[in-house]
């Protein structure tokens, strides 16, 4: 295999290993509280990444120390970061695996409304037109059999797709221009995020210890692979190819959410819903698409203006 489809196959990899995760999330939460599931997502996770520093540091000789702006970025990314797991892990927990993933996907549209750094002058009509057919899209994975009212796990997604698209916007702001590392500022937002759960959760701890091993699979899944391995396959990988192709890749999410929910969760699409999930990839891919042509077209006109 040649080192781009190398490239490729493990950008799909850590695309359907996030697309799983909402049918996980769906699955521990049915046997454990939220609370609970995030506090072990978190701790696991946590013990996962503080291995590797330790590893990494020992191997190669390097620091072990965490830097000033690995700091300073870790706290608050850490706490977006959690707060963008507990409304989506209450959303999975009230609607479906394949509706989650896909109403996530907004956050695609959602980002570049908040980060303005590519595209000061405003962004072109187009992506408004993008942005549209999803606010439809969503609409129509909302009605169900028929058009309804919002059902709470549906309308937790909308929230969660808002709040991861002002913490993606919080990591760029926070990490450009600085030397950050990524698994020490991993390592830093599971440290903050475990440390926040740990207080509301501390009361459900003694249902760990009876908890069966499918849901223990189910949480080591979320921890080390959808959290630990999906961050750190991604980052090698983005720097192994270009960003828009990383960017299509990735993007391919929600797709998988829907087929696994689809193949393992037993989950099925209405018509109604089906057309929204077209509508839901279309939307995305489009607005990402427009978003990405007019970010390049902007910095080639800044290199003109300079040069």
């Amino acid at each position: 295999m040649s080192d781009a489809r190398r490239t490729d196959a493990v950008l799909l990899l850590v695309a359907l290993v996030w697309g799983s995760s909402y049918l996980s999330a769906q699955t521990a939460t049915a046997a454990l509280p939220v609370l609970l599931v995030l506090l072990a997502r978190y701790a696991l996770s946590a013990l996962a990444c503080l291995g590797l520093v330790a590893t990494r540091a020992g191997s190669r000789g390097g620091p072990r120390r965490w830097t000033r702006d690995e700091l300073r970025a870790g706290v608050p990314l850490g706490v977006t970061q959690a707060a963008v797991l507990v409304v989506e892990t209450y959303g999975v927990a009230h609607t479906s695996a394949a509706n989650a993933g896909l109403i996530i996907s907004l956050t695609i549209v959602l980002t570049p409304f908040l980060d303005r750094t590519g595209h000061p002058g405003g962004l072109p009509p187009a992506f408004y037109a993008a942005a549209g057919v999803c606010v439809l899209a969503v609409g129509l994975l909302m009605s169900g059999d028929g058009f309804h009212a919002p059902r709470l796990g549906d309308l937790l997604m909308l929230g969660a797709a808002l709040v991861r698209a002002v913490h993606v916007a919080l990591v760029g702001r926070l990490t450009v221009g600085r030397a950050i590392r990524p698994l020490h500022l991993t390592t830093v937002q599971t440290l903050v995020g475990t440390a926040l759960f740990l207080a509301p959760a501390a009361r459900e701890l003694p249902a760990l210890a009876s908890t069966d091993a499918a849901t223990w699979t189910q949480l080591v899944y979320l921890a080390l692979f959808c959290s630990v391995f999906a961050f750190l396959a991604q980052t090698w990988a983005v720097q192994r190819t270009s960003a828009s192709r990383a960017s299509l890749l990735l993007g391919t999410e929600p797709i998988w959410a829907a087929a696994v929910g689809i193949a393992l969760g037993g989950e099925h699409f209405t018509p109604l819903t089906g057309l929204g999930a077209a509508l839901m990839v279309t939307g995305t891919y489009w607005g990402q698409a427009v978003e990405r042509a007019h970010r390049r077209t902007q910095a080639e006109s800044l290199l003109t203006a300079t040069g």
